[in-house]
């Protein structure tokens, strides 16, 4: 890890606001002198996330995550703790001074920073061509035709990829990256038997520069984080009669999960949040369209359908509100909205469905009859159980006992998701109302609700079981250390490294007490936490999160003579199995008996 130094990081985090900088990534809401939300590090039904804007640290008392402004962007962007410092020194118009890193670290965060680089040369590379290029003239005949003119595509910058195999690689070249730092952003392939026979001779002249475009001929549009910056790319084909796939998404990267990323939430999110309602379509266009419209609550999937991450990432801004699934009036669209109703009820959200006329989409309708007619369909769009039934109850087997069997169970399959008790019964008694059977049937129809099993990666981050607790003594005597200075002083007064410092019981407070910490001022505080591993900065987090002690001095004393009597009968078990051993000679026996007698005077 880099070092930095203390009044480095006491003015980046002294410029960056833990509100402000935590609100702009999801909402958050005043509850006396803190602010709540929902953890982003773990699911969870009731607000456990809490911010200090006094102390500038964050807790969740649910999963255990805390620490300062730093921590929060390293640990929410899966950074690590020098990027995470350069983003909010970047914030705040600070320079930023950096030791030497490990070599790992120094190779992650110099790639990282090169793919971003890349990614942002990219698109302007790509938006450059269909603006000024006469080959790009499909493209803006296409985008034309769907609505898109040159001011949207500018303010999306929408692209082109030139219909060659080393366009993008040349200038990638040109501009100073290196072969693997183009291979490492997905940019460009490195051609394989398989590849090589399809594409033939063209493919087979490519191997000899070892790899090529991975996007050619296509509209491009730049998939963005949240703080704006690209990370991959969507290219939409142009020749219809292509045996190539519609869309193309950039692979997984070191900056690129597609999973966890929502199309269009860099713009959208502080709408969704006014709402608290998202609008779901399926494509970029559709959303572009959409939101150019003047309705801005609106995201896409990477995809056709939710994950379980970005069900998660899009709860943070809806929180109690709904979501509104909004995909094309076919077959294809139906499943897709079945599939992304999965993820989104395993986190208690409300999902809406609006039903698009047979062959239109967002994009058509919003063209052919304007913004208004898609706000009354979006206005008008049925609750989710509504609309399954209704499909249901459109097949002509629904009408034997045998078919509405058959639609209760799958009724039953979906409702099993939820694992809100409330919403549960609320949604399974306007069911069983529509399909006319009894409760007491339907709910032995019904799984028990129990939360979705996380991905392996994801396993550690979503669990909602608590850390392991302090033991009491010593986290009493945590808290008289963090919060009061005369009870800290005067612990420290004491044989404190002697008596801690082997004893893995008292880790922590030996951490606390080895600290140049002043519970009067706050920097002290970020400076401390920005020493530790993050398991002892999430632990020393949710201490400073807690009210001081009443009397922290008699408090202090009395917890610091437990410790001390604790050692003492720890010495006293073991002399006495030392006794125990039939080989100690008599002067030894004396010696170790002696000890014991003055251990328990001492008691």
């Amino acid at each position: 890890m880099a070092f930095i130094p203390p009044e480095t990081l006491d003015q980046i985090i002294a410029a960056n606001d833990i509100v402000d900088v935590i609100g702009g990534y999801f909402p958050l809401r005043r509850a006396g002198g803190l602010f709540k939300a929902l953890c982003p590090f773990h699911q969870e039904r009731t607000p456990s996330f809490s911010v200090n804007p006094r102390l500038q640290i964050f807790k969740c008392f649910g999963c255990g995550a805390g620490g300062n402004v730093i921590s929060f962007v390293r640990d929410y962007e899966n950074l690590d703790f020098p990027a995470a410092a350069k983003k909010l020194a970047e914030r705040a118009g600070i320079r930023l001074e950096q030791g030497e890193l490990s070599p790992e670290d120094a190779a992650r965060h110099t790639l990282r920073r090169r793919l971003l680089s890349l990614h942002a040369e990219a698109a302007d590379f790509f938006h450059h061509q269909l603006v000024k290029k006469p080959a790009a003239q499909i493209a803006r005949d296409y985008l034309k035709g769907r609505g898109i003119g040159i001011e949207i595509a500018r303010s999306w910058n929408i692209g082109y990829a030139p219909d060659g195999w080393d366009s993008m690689r040349e200038f990638a070249r040109a501009n100073g990256y290196s072969a693997e730092e183009l291979i490492a952003s997905g940019l460009v392939k490195v051609p394989d038997q398989e590849e090589s026979r399809a594409a033939g001779q063209a493919a087979s002249s490519q191997r000899q520069s070892r790899f090529y475009d991975a996007f050619r001929a296509r509209v491009m549009f730049p998939i963005c984080n949240d703080s704006e910056q690209v990370i991959a790319f969507s290219g939409r084909v142009l020749d219809p009669d292509a045996k190539a796939a519609k869309y193309v998404n950039s692979p997984e990267t070191l900056i690129f999960t597609k999973g966890a990323v929502l199309f269009g939430l860099h713009k959208s999110k502080r709408a969704i949040i006014e709402k608290s309602s998202a609008i779901v379509c399926e494509g970029q266009i559709d959303l572009i369209t959409i939101f150019e419209a003047g309705v801005h609550n609106v995201i896409a999937p990477q995809g056709t359908a939710f994950t379980d991450k970005q069900a998660r990432i899009l709860k943070r801004f809806v929180q109690d509100g709904e979501v509104v699934l909004c995909f094309d009036a076919d077959a294809a669209g139906l499943k897709a909205a079945e599939r992304s109703v999965t993820a989104l009820l395993g986190e208690n959200l409300l999902v809406r469905v609006v039903e698009m006329p047979a062959g239109e989409d967002p994009d058509s309708m919003i063209r052919s009859r304007g913004a208004a007619a898609f706000i009354e369909r979006v206005t008008a769009a049925k609750n989710f159980f509504d609309f399954q039934i209704d499909h249901l109850a459109a097949r002509p087997e629904f009408a034997t006992p045998g078919g509405r069997k058959q639609a209760a169970r799958k009724m039953a399959e979906t409702i099993s998701l939820i694992t809100d008790a409330v919403l549960r019964e609320a949604v399974m008694n306007n069911v069983t109302r529509r399909l006319d059977i009894s409760t007491q049937e339907f709910v032995r129809l019904l799984k028990a609700p129990s939360p979705r099993k996380a991905a392996a990666s994801d396993e550690a981050a979503l669990t909602d079981a608590p850390p392991a607790p302090l033991d009491h003594t010593v986290r009493l005597l945590a808290l008289a250390a963090l919060h009061d200075a005369a009870a800290r002083k005067w612990i420290l007064a004491e044989p404190w490294e002697k008596l801690l410092k082997n004893d893995p019981e008292t880790a922590l407070l030996y951490t606390i007490l080895s600290a140049e910490f002043h519970p009067d001022d706050p920097a002290s505080v970020h400076t401390l936490l920005a020493s530790l591993e993050p398991a002892e900065e999430a632990a020393i987090s949710g201490l400073l999160a807690e009210k001081p002690l009443a009397n922290a001095m008699s408090v202090a004393n009395d917890c610091w003579r437990e410790l001390e009597r604790r050692r003492i009968r720890r010495r006293m078990e073991a002399l006495l199995a030392m006794l125990k051993n039939p080989d100690l000679d008599p002067a030894q026996q004396i010696k170790l008996h002696e000890e014991y007698l003055s251990l328990k005077d001492q008691l």
